[in-house]
């Protein structure tokens, strides 16, 4: 899903379920003349998409967008995230480099953080399966979550 929000129904309860683009897209040589890194992902209308209450879970790959999404006026009930795989180096629960302008405050697990109105915003970084630039684990092991919801 880029950009994009969807309403769907399980046991009879409504919820969205949307997903933004890359907020570090590499866009193809032919369309600018060179390859170049640039963001696709458009929160403001992802979430225009959405014309009710029911909960929103949101899947953005870098979680660098944390902050906009728990200052948006809808709020975002869970975001997923990737991107980082936890550091792949991890020791005492720091990774000495991250893919995130954040470091380690995104970097893996859940996260959660107080929005504007004082609720909770959740964020979840899952740690992924494979490896990014540098072809070592340690302390991340590769992992698929589960995540499983159900009303309060």
């Amino acid at each position: 899903m880029e950009n994009t929000a969807l309403r769907l129904t399980h046991n009879g309860k409504g919820f969205w379920l949307a997903g933004l683009g890359d907020q570090l897209a590499l866009l193809p040589r032919e369309r600018y003349g060179r390859s170049r890194w640039q963001g696709v992902d458009d929160l403001p209308s992802t979430l225009g998409a959405v014309d009710d209450d029911a909960p929103i879970i949101l899947m953005a790959h870098e979680p660098d967008i944390f902050p906009q999404i728990k200052s948006a006026e809808k709020p975002v009930a869970i975001t997923l995230s990737g991107h980082t795989h936890g550091g792949q180096v991890r020791l005492f629960g720091h990774s000495p480099v991250v893919p995130s302008r954040f470091g380690n405050r995104y970097a893996y697990g859940h996260v959660v953080e107080r929005r504007p109105d004082g609720s909770d915003a959740h964020l979840l970084v899952s740690g992924g399966l494979g490896c990014s630039i540098a072809p070592v684990r340690f302390g991340v092991p590769p992992e698929i979550v589960l995540l499983e919801l159900g009303s309060p």
